[in-house]
């Protein structure tokens, strides 16, 4: 039986979902045996790269919204990988990445580094560095 081709979807936003989707797979396998889902993983090296930040300020680092960042957020917490404590304003949550949240970040990055291989492999170096800075733009420019 022959495989079909996939379609080019005319659609960027469907496109790049579709990407992403596929990326995503190839990352969560890749982080299975670190115990850690892709959205945890990023939560952490976001945090260990910005430091301590509003709620907020880290769903607009990951262009995530609230509630999916709030419900990983918590799970996170629940497993002491982030810290979260009232900001001057008790409204204002800050959260910071643990010192178990560390470790884990840690003991996860050999797993990500092979995805990150894997995927720069299929794509190419320019082509990588390319979609890298692209998406970086994308993002920047939202």
């Amino acid at each position: 039986m022959k495989t079909k081709s996939l379609p080019s979807l005319p659609c960027l936003c469907a496109s790049l979902r579709r990407a992403t989707r596929a990326l995503t797979q190839l990352y969560e396998e890749a982080m299975r045996p670190a115990g850690l889902r892709m959205t945890q993983f990023t939560i952490l090296q976001a945090l260990s790269l910005a430091g301590e930040v509003t709620q907020g300020e880290l769903a607009h680092i990951l262009a995530m919204d609230s509630t999916t960042l709030t419900r990983t957020l918590a799970i996170m917490e629940r497993q002491a990988w982030v810290a979260r404590h009232h900001g001057d304003d008790r409204r204002e949550w800050r959260i910071q990445i643990s010192h178990s949240g560390s470790a884990q970040l840690r003991r996860a990055l050999p797993h990500w580094k092979r995805a990150q291989a894997v995927a720069r492999k299929r794509l190419g170096g320019s082509r990588w560095h390319q979609l890298m800075t692209l998406s970086n733009e994308i993002v920047a420019r939202s």
